[in-house]
């Protein structure tokens, strides 16, 4: 019986790729509606940005530790 084991990366991945792409969803419905939070550097448009950075690296986590890969 062979035991198969999903490592702890994955799952990292699915979480920022969900969180990522929720905070982004949530950035550019502020940049279409123009209704910003109030904040000190609202014009830097964060929600974009860390958004799209969190889920660019939760695919890529996604990718490289997604189970049944061959070679790990």
């Amino acid at each position: 019986m062979q035991s198969r084991h999903i490592s702890i990366w994955f799952f990292i991945g699915v979480l920022l790729t969900v969180y990522g792409a929720l905070i982004f969803g949530y950035g550019i419905v502020e940049l279409i509606t123009g209704h910003t939070a109030n904040v000190v550097l609202s014009n830097l448009h964060a929600p974009v940005w860390w958004g799209g950075l969190m889920t660019i690296l939760g695919l890529f986590y996604l990718i490289k530790f997604r189970p049944g890969r061959k070679g790990k």
